[in-house]
């Protein structure tokens, strides 16, 4: 019968888990009520410096990304405004050559027009040979030559009413253009240069003068 025996017939399991389960409690309020030591103090300022360290990391990193981003910004806007403003200047650009190529084209035209007819009024009118009429055909080629002259003046008078250049006269056969001496202004003499100037313009009325004086007194001394 005393092999029959077992000693944990008589133990509470559940008595024992209670007791272990306050015990520890116990345990882990005295460890809430300690004072922290040095060691773990240190431990935190290190952690909190690690930290406050990452952060300013971070910080400097968003700067950096919010100055690139704020450069990207302005060449953006750059880029939009300088778009913007070259497209209307070249628009602008275009529509004045267009317009000014157009007019100079047209003013080609009208030029290469007036150049040929001016050459074959001046052709027809090189062809005339007076010296070979005859008294026979003199009537008739009188006639004609003066119908080529009267439609070479007109000729050149369209021409001359669309070009200002030929509007000038030209100077008459063996008249010459009459030259014309430029004369400084007196502002641009000194005053010594000009009572020399004055003295050399009036020395032949002084030396008259002078002349007469004499003779007056001379006059004068005889009687």
């Amino acid at each position: 019968m005393a092999s029959d025996y077992d000693a944990t017939e008589f133990i509470d399991g559940d008595f024992l888990e209670h007791h272990s389960s306050q015990a520890a409690s116990s345990v882990g309020s005295g460890n809430l009520l300690r004072a922290p030591t040095r060691e773990e103090v240190d431990a935190k300022v290190a952690a909190a410096q690690q930290k406050l360290s990452e952060l300013k990391r971070a910080q400097e990193q968003l700067e950096r990304e919010r100055a690139a981003l704020e450069e990207t910004r302005r060449r953006q806007i750059e880029f939009q405004t300088g778009r913007r403003e070259m497209a209307q200047n070249l628009t602008r650009g275009l529509g004045l050559l267009r317009e000014a190529e157009f007019s100079a084209r047209r003013d080609a035209e009208e030029m290469s027009k007036a150049i040929g007819g001016l050459q074959d009024a001046l052709t027809k009118i090189e062809a005339i040979h007076d010296e070979t009429w005859t008294r026979d055909n003199f009537e008739v080629e009188l006639t004609r030559a003066l119908t080529s002259l009267e439609n070479a003046r007109m000729e050149w008078n369209s021409a001359r009413l669309k070009f200002a250049l030929l509007a000038a006269p030209a100077p008459e056969p063996g008249q010459s253009e009459a030259v014309v001496p430029q004369i400084d202004g007196i502002g641009t003499y000194s005053f010594g240069h000009l009572c020399k100037l004055g003295f050399a313009l009036t020395w032949p009325l002084a030396a008259v003068a002078l002349l007469a004086l004499m003779a007056v007194l001379f006059l004068l001394i005889r009687h």
